[in-house]
């Protein structure tokens, strides 16, 4: 052993570690990779590091009784869901996360896949490449203008789809109860409850974060509220949407269309996945993305280079620019 402070990044998807690395080790620290997709695979790494970081596994509260001398979980993005920050925050271990770094990009990634559906691209093309040159392959279509939008969940990065779909003439109406009329005003929109939500959208966006509030937010119930033109698109966490009442109301023209950018089940979260796991992949009225909707080169970066540095200024007794449960830490150190 070195005997320097020793951060684990628990897993990456970005082909190397060489950013966080860099940042890291001029911060005195040795770096541990791993590729974990369950706890158990970070029992004997907590054990002894000063602080983890993780993009897809999940740091529970199994993973954080292992830890002996942590002072700081780090997450590579903004939701902090796959921590049990009670339990860190109960053992005095700080935890932060990655703001505004993907807000253009998961804005410009709904609207792309609302246009998509709205336009009915996916159908135009698949036709026209199989011989079929007719306006009416895609239809019905609806003109976009005058439609009502409705966006689930108003934070900086619901607040830029809203600004983006305004150029569009849609109205825009927001479900979130712990934002202002206010706010929402000043993006020209109107603040209403979640039935007014479900039964005026044509298009509902949801970007709402995981929590047991926001858990199967749309299934059953809600579906059939809907609008049978509706579309919905889900750039924020996949589990809001429950999948099964997605197919039955998609399969039974209670909506008319969807587009995830996570599938209920998350796949990067599992050690295994294939699309036959779950009917939405068949559907032609269903396009599915990566969890890419954070996605570009620049974002990626930023987010690498901000969670190291959260880890650094620990390291270095310097206060982290995006603590996520500094209350109940602060408590823990009195």
């Amino acid at each position: 052993m070195s005997g320097k402070p020793k951060i684990v990044i628990t897993d990456y998807d970005y082909g190397d570690v060489s950013i966080e690395t860099a940042i890291l080790e001029a911060a005195g620290a040795e770096v541990i990779a791993l590729q974990a997709k369950n706890q158990e695979d970070l029992f004997e790494a907590a054990q002894d590091c000063f602080g983890m970081m993780n993009q897809y596994a999940r740091i529970g509260a199994e993973t954080i009784a292992h830890m002996q001398q942590c002072k700081v979980i780090a997450r590579f993005g903004v939701g902090v869901d796959i921590v049990d920050v009670d339990a860190a925050s109960e053992k005095g271990i700080l935890v932060t996360n990655v703001r505004n770094y993907c807000t253009e990009e998961v804005a410009d990634h709904a609207i792309s896949l609302w246009l998509t559906l709205a336009r009915k691209l996916p159908v135009y093309d698949k036709a026209t490449k199989s011989g079929i040159w007719k306006w009416q392959s895609g239809a019905p279509i609806h003109r976009i203008r005058g439609c009502v939008m409705g966006i689930v969940s108003f934070g900086t990065i619901g607040q830029a789809i809203a600004d983006r779909a305004r150029a569009f003439g849609v109205e825009i109406i927001v479900y979130d109860p712990f934002i202002s009329p206010a706010v929402v005003q000043e993006y020209g929109g109107q603040l209403v409850d979640k039935a007014t939500l479900l039964k005026k959208s044509d298009y509902l966006i949801m970007q709402a974060p995981m929590n047991d509030d926001t858990r199967h937010f749309l299934s059953y119930d809600e579906f059939a509220q809907m609008k049978t033109n509706a579309i919905v698109v889900n750039t924020g966490r996949g589990p809001t949407i429950d999948n099964k009442a997605l197919y039955k109301a998609l399969t039974e023209n209670q909506i008319a269309a969807a587009g995830l950018d996570d599938p209920e089940e998350e796949p990067a979260k599992r050690a295994t996945w294939s699309p036959d796991d779950n009917p939405i992949f068949a559907l032609s009225n269903v396009i599915v993305t990566p969890h890419a909707a954070y996605y570009s080169e620049e974002s990626i970066r930023m987010a690498r280079e901000t969670a190291a540095d959260e880890v650094a200024s620990v390291l270095l007794g310097k206060k982290p620019n995006y603590p996520v449960n500094v209350p109940a830490f602060a408590a823990t150190q009195k």
